[in-house]
């Protein structure tokens, strides 16, 4: 959790958090695969394809919230704007 000073943005877009949510519950559902897969002894490559699709719905998920927020926040005009962009920023170069 943030600290008082951090500055933040919450997503109030319902639609993007639908979708977001959507393709989160999708990367849960793969990786419970993946645990089954394991569990199974399916080959090495099986496993690591389905493991590539739930980092990809992961990232995707997380890129889209980061990209989302910036856009709330600069239509928004914060007074930290500056600040809470930064820090999107700094949180969308933690994905690279």
């Amino acid at each position: 959790m943030a600290d008082a000073k951090s500055p933040t943005h919450i997503l109030q877009n319902e639609e993007t958090l639908a979708a977001i949510m959507v393709r989160v519950k999708r990367a849960q559902g793969q990786l419970g695969g993946v645990v089954r897969m394991l569990e199974e002894g399916r080959s090495c490559d099986e496993i690591v394809t389905q493991m590539s699709a739930v980092s990809k719905a992961v990232h995707t998920a997380a890129f889209t919230l980061i990209s989302a927020s910036l856009e709330e926040c600069i239509i928004e005009g914060r007074s930290d704007q500056k600040a809470v962009s930064e820090k999107l920023q700094k949180l969308f170069l933690s994905l690279a």
